[in-house]
């Protein structure tokens, strides 16, 4: 686990949303488990081992023919050289031997043409294979994502955390359909035409593959180079992609605010991060070509010019010199094109370990094996919980509550008293520190998280609605729901009455920031679904937020009905919302200072009766004024 996710959890909601811009601004760069990711990375195919077997005996037979090729063509010079100095000898009776020469060239046209089959049903199957694998990795961090805890989605950037599951995963399967294939041919014909080097001449083979620790040292040191430079560039996109995703979701507020100039400068910083990362990874993985196109030109001088002086000396035939001048390119080529493939290679694994960070990130506690929780009344208490972000900033000490079956409970206090908090644990979007929190008498941390929150039903403040009709977010709290239960829910809501106004009704379609409709309208879409949910539980934070005086009023009524003979939680700054709650627990700094109804509280002139003044008072005296 790396030190970014042994902290998430210890921090503050307000903290958590300063560390993305963290993020942001400064991306990690690691390079130390590049090999191991590698590895791992390769390591992904093992459910398709049979298939990768057969396809590296594929490219063996098509490497094999291949590397045979200049020998064959070799044979065919040697006939035409003998023919031609026979001919220059006895010119009566010399001559080339053209039906041999035929069939030589002929066998060589069938020698390339299978290999060529043989490449192309390998490039086949191993696609399939790459495209496998990465729809299992596509399925496994989407299921990894759905076990991660709240507070490691709470301290990552949303636009890095989408670059890893898209750009990376994307640039991972390309990495690996661009390189893989060449990586496997290059190898086996490095192997193949080494050998056959040491068949034509020894002496040359060894002259040969001087140059190849050169070769493999300059290759080496660009390539640890360039390495950095390609997870530097993963690391900087995905932080200009968070600040991009940050920006586009509050764009009215940063026009409010005109903070144009300020959010320009941070996108030119970033992208001139990601320029500089990008130009020096493939500037240094791009100089390994040419190095090594260098290096071979090297060899093939040396090798022409012995091979030369042994055609002269008669130690060799020319056939053969050509064939071995021909395996000398086919040496040099591969490993020109390894060397190219390593930019390519090294990015994949850059993403790849992007990747695998989210993958090895700490998840939530094991569910139970059992957890046959099939009907609730709805008896919620707490007992002695302790929670806090920060180990070295407590928060919620030492809390007990009991909320009956069927009552209301209204939470108030000032912000970060741990009202949030509170119905957080109450969901197990966090586990406790310390103490129970219980339903109907078992420990939630004995029920799945699942089953759980299917019997619970949440509102909050900030509204999501996704890209899809009216009526598909209203149904989206049952899916099961039928149409007249949709239009029931709508009607408790007093969404029916402006859904009547659109063009399209019930089949008007919504984007995630709510199109057609306007935040409060948007917020009563949220209710209605949790209206048709139909929970054990219900929990309002601060639900009414965004409507007017008017449909608050009637949201209040809606609520009066919602909430019977069901447990509700409601978190409330406007107190006139709360008045009607069976009880009312006043929070401060994670404690419950009070408790009681509102003529209780008000009565006994504590903690409440201070927040019911200032919220009211006031406006007395403006209004008498």
């Amino acid at each position: 686990m790396s030190e970014k996710e042994k902290k998430a959890p210890a921090m503050s909601g307000s903290e958590l949303r300063n560390s993305r811009m963290h993020v942001v601004g400064m991306p990690v760069e690691k390079s130390e488990n590049f090999s191991l990711t590698a590895k791992r990375l390769m390591g992904l195919m093992a459910g398709e081992k049979y298939l990768v077997a057969f396809i590296l005996t594929l490219a063996v037979m098509s490497v094999a023919l291949v590397v045979s090729g200049p020998r064959i063509l070799g044979h065919a010079t040697n006939i035409l050289y003998r023919g031609i100095r026979s001919k220059m000898q006895n010119p009566a009776t010399g001559g080339i031997n053209f039906s041999s020469l035929h069939h030589t060239l002929e066998f060589a046209a069938v020698v390339y043409a299978l290999s060529f089959l043989l490449s192309y049903a390998q490039t086949y199957m191993l696609a399939g294979v790459v495209q496998r694998t990465m729809y299992t990795l596509r399925k496994d961090i989407e299921t990894k994502i759905h076990r991660l805890p709240l507070s490691y989605i709470d301290a990552q950037s949303r636009g890095d955390l989408l670059s890893r599951v898209t750009n990376d995963i994307d640039n991972i399967s390309q990495s690996l359909q661009q390189s893989l294939s060449q990586l496997i041919t290059s190898m086996l014909t490095i192997v193949g035409v080494l050998i056959m080097m040491f068949v034509v001449s020894p002496l040359l083979a060894v002259i040969a593959i001087v140059t190849v620790p050169l070769s493999i040292l300059s290759m080496k040191q660009i390539a640890n180079r360039s390495k950095k430079r390609f997870i530097a560039q993963w690391s900087h996109t995905g932080a200009l992609n968070g600040l991009i995703e940050e920006t586009f979701t509050g764009h009215a507020i940063v026009k409010t605010f005109g903070r144009q100039a300020e959010v320009e400068r941070r996108f030119a910083e970033t992208n001139e991060k990601l320029f500089d990362a990008g130009f020096h990874a493939q500037f240094m993985s791009g100089s390994i070509q040419p190095a090594m196109m260098f290096v071979g030109n090297l060899n093939y001088v040396a090798i022409a010019v012995v091979g030369g002086v042994r055609v002269a000396s008669r130690a060799m035939g020319l056939g053969d010199v050509q064939s071995f001048i021909q395996y000398s390119r086919q040496f040099t080529q591969p490993l020109t094109q390894t060397a190219s493939m390593m930019n390519v290679l090294q990015s994949g694994v850059a993403s790849a370990e992007r990747v695998f960070d989210v993958l090895d990130a700490h998840e939530e506690s094991v569910e139970p094996e059992i957890s046959d929780v099939t009907q609730i009344q709805g008896l919620v208490e707490f007992e002695h919980v302790n929670f806090s972000y920060n180990p070295e900033r407590p928060l919620i000490e030492d809390l007990s509550l009991v909320a009956a079956p069927g009552t209301t409970v209204a939470i108030v206090g000032p912000t970060g008293a741990g009202k949030t908090t509170l119905v957080n644990l109450i969901m197990r979007f966090y586990e406790l520190d310390g103490g129970r929190s219980l339903l109907d008498g078992r420990d939630i941390a004995t029920i799945s998280r699942h089953e759980l929150r299917s019997h619970i039903g949440m509102v909050l403040q900030d509204t999501w609605l996704f890209g899809g009709t009216i009526r598909e977010n209203i149904a989206y709290g049952n899916p099961n729901a039928t149409e007249e239960q949709i239009r029931a829910a709508a009607k408790a809501t007093y969404v029916d009455r402006f859904v009547h106004s659109l063009p399209l009704g019930y089949d008007t379609i919504l984007d995630n920031e709510g199109g057609a409709v306007s935040a409060g309208e948007k917020q009563l879409l949220t209710i209605a679904r949790a209206f048709l949910a139909d929970p054990s539980i219900l929990i309002l934070d601060e639900a009414t937020s965004s409507v007017d005086t008017r449909t608050e009023v009637l949201i209040q009524r809606a609520m009066v009905a919602l909430r019977q003979q069901r447990t509700s939680f409601v978190i409330a700054h406007r107190l006139s919302t709360i008045r009607d709650a069976d009880i009312i627990l006043v929070m401060e700094h994670g404690r419950i200072v009070e408790q009681g109804s509102h003529e209780e509280l008000l009565a006994a002139q504590g903690a409440y009766y201070r927040l019911y003044q200032s919220q009211f008072a006031g406006a007395v005296a403006d209004l008498g004024e």
